[in-house]
Order: C-alpha cells, then sequence, then structure tokens
C-alpha cells in the first residue's frame, strides 16, 4: 500500500553449486558469530538514527554480539545505501534507513545509483509515522487554513526547511504546495537538527517533520504544530487535527523506516532478523517509545516491505515528476 495520497489519484541452483550449500548453510546456522554492522544513512541525532539505537542495542543483547551503529550520510541517503549495496551478502553488514532514502533518492537521480528493490534484501518495516506540519512562532498562522490564506497572500514569498533534497519531509512540503494550491521555497538543510533549529529560529516559515522529534519544541513554544498527514489524530498530539479536517485533502503521507540487507542475502538470516526484530518491537518499552513518538509498529514480512516500496516509488515519481525536483 502507497503511503501517500495525491490529489485525483485513485534458488538455488543444484547444478555446478553444490560446494556452496555448506558453506551458506552453516553461516546461517551459526548467525551471527562476530560483530554487526548496522548502516544508517543518515546523521546522528535525528529519527532514524535513534530508532537504529535502540533496535541495535536489544540485538546485542539477545545474541551476545556487538551491534555497532554507523552514521554514513550524504547524496539524500545514496552513500549509506550504497555501501550496504555492495557489502557481502551474509547479514554482517545491514542498513537501517527511511523511505526518503530508500524509495526516494534514487527516484532523484539519473541514472539511479540503486534500484531499491531489485538491489536489497527486504527485512522488515520497523515504524512508519506521519509528518507533523510546524510553523515559525513568528508566523500569525494559527491553523492550516490560516497557513494556506497566507501563502496564498504571499505566493513564493513563504519557505521551508528539511533535513535535504528528496527527503520526506522535502516531499510532503511540496504535497502541501500541490494539494493547497500554493507556492513556497524549499530551503534544505544537512539533517534533522539544523532543519529544526532554523525553524526554532525564525530563518525559515515552516517544515514537516515527525511528531515525537519536533514535540519537546512545540511545548517549549519555539514553534507550533498545525496538522499531522494522516487518516487519523496522532494518539502523541490528540488536539491536533489532520490536514483533511481542516480542509486540505490529498495531503496523506508518512515516513516509514526498515532494515535491508545486500541482495542474495539468505533466507534463514533474512527471517532470523525478521522474527528478532518483531520480538523487539512487541517490548512493552518500545511501544511506549512508538506512542510517545507518534508511530506505528509495523514489523511486517519481507514481501509486504517489498510491495509497498514498489507501489510507493510510482507514487513519489509523480509528485517528483510534477514538481520537477532534481538532485543537485
Amino acid at each position: 500500500m502507497p503511503f501517500i495520497r495525491l490529489p485525483g489519484a485513485p534458488a538455488f541452483i543444484l547444478a555446478g553449486c553444490l560446494g556452496l550449500a555448506l558453506p551458506l548453510g552453516v553461516e546461517a546456522q551459526d548467525y551471527p558469530s562476530r560483530p554487526i554492522r548496522l548502516v544508517v544513512p543518515f546523521p546522528a541525532g535525528g529519527p532514524t538514527d535513534a530508532y537504529a539505537r535502540l533496535i541495535g542495542q536489544k540485538l546485542g543483547e539477545a545474541w551476545k554480539q556487538t551491534v555497532v551503529v554507523d552514521n554514513k550520510p550524504g547524496a539524500t541517503g545514496l552513500i549509506g545505501s550504497t555501501i550496504v549495496k555492495d557489502a557481502a551478502p551474509d547479514g554482517y553488514t545491514l542498513l537501517f534507513t527511511s523511505n526518503s532514502a530508500q524509495v526516494i533518492g534514487p527516484l532523484l537521480h539519473k541514472p539511479a545509483s540503486f534500484d531499491s528493490v531489485a538491489d536489497f534484501t527486504p527485512v522488515t518495516m520497523v515504524i512508519r509515522y506521519p509528518m507533523y506540519f510546524l510553523v515559525s512562532s513568528a508566523l500569525p498562522a494559527k491553523t492550516l487554513k490560516d497557513f494556506v490564506a497566507l501563502a496564498k497572500q504571499r505566493p513564493g514569498k513563504l519557505n521551508y526547511s528539511s533535513v535535504g533534497l528528496g527527503s520526506g519531509g522535502h516531499l510532503a512540503c511540496e504535497l502541501i504546495n500541490i494539494a493547497a494550491g500554493i507556492d513556497t521555497v524549499h530551503v534544505p538543510y544537512k539533517g534533522a537538527a539544523p532543519a529544526q533549529a532554523a525553524l526554532a529560529a525564525g530563518e525559515v516559515d515552516f517544515m514537516c517533520d515527525s511528531v515525537g522529534f519536533s514535540q519537546p519544541m512545540v511545548q517549549a513554544g519555539r514553534m507550533r504544530g498545525l496538522a499531522v498527514t494522516a487518516a487519523r489524530r496522532s494518539p502523541a498530539v490528540p488536539d491536533v487535527p489532520t490536514a483533511a479536517e481542516q480542509g486540505v485533502r490529498g495531503l496523506e503521507a508518512y515516513i516509514w523506516t526498515g532494515i535491508f540487507g545486500p541482495k542474495g542475502m539468505p533466507d534463514a538470516i533474512r527471517d532470523a532478523l525478521q522474527a528478532e526484530v518483531a520480538r523487539i518491537l512487541a517490548l512493552p518499552e518500545f511501544k511506549a517509545r512508538a506512542d510517545k513518538d507518534g508511530s506505528d509498529i509495523i514489523a511486517g514480512s519481507p514481501a509486504s516491505l517489498m510491495q509497498d516500496m514498489t507501489a510507493e516509488k510510482a507514487t513519489w515519481s509523480r509528485v517528483i515528476a510534477e514538481k520537477n525536483i532534481k538532485a543537485q
């Protein structure tokens, strides 16, 4: 299922390979027998990094192995993703990423650096959350309707921050432009923390971010939350209405995080990872963290993650084409 709605959008070969069967089987059976590298294609401190560290810690405790979270930001996630794509498919180099890097990033580059579905082994979607539409506390808008009216009065004058070109926050704000018929200007930053700081300082007028990462700033009066891009209100901010409740339809979008391995990773290792992550996500402490962040725990199968990504690629491609978004 795509995680965005637009306006108007409706074996293993036995012959000659028997020598490979035993090594792969033995390695899968003994997995993990050494440290695991968990690559995050974003800077430290953001939402994806935070969940990667939580899961990495729990995986290490359960398997009595070190799980090293390795931040490799840059190029809308392509640098970190490519490291994992080119790694040995043995389960010891994994990718903890989001759809902004795994699905959207490759669509911005022609030719694409990799195929987000075909060049990886999907393991599981971890969590997903709607975008939180936030404005500077200096802006007079108190509701999403107020903001749209203000933007129409000032075409091309209001600007917004994001964690980078092609990020989920970038495209969610472009969706607002499409759905509300307004014209605002993108100002990309290098990571979630500087993008948020720019809004808190009044350097930009608005942004789309996660509830968990932004709500402390809202509570401190540094910015104002006007809407969530979900079908229903977020339990984490129940007083904040959805965009649809405020008359802006066609603005339902989510960010998700997930785990991938290189293409060709053995099914036994993939399934062991998926099962262990699902166990971790079912822990009460993890559910409490997700609820606080306004996130839904998914813990889905590899097949469902692949299906979702395939559908989402087509949808995000439409946004990128309509807004003529290109990698710089």
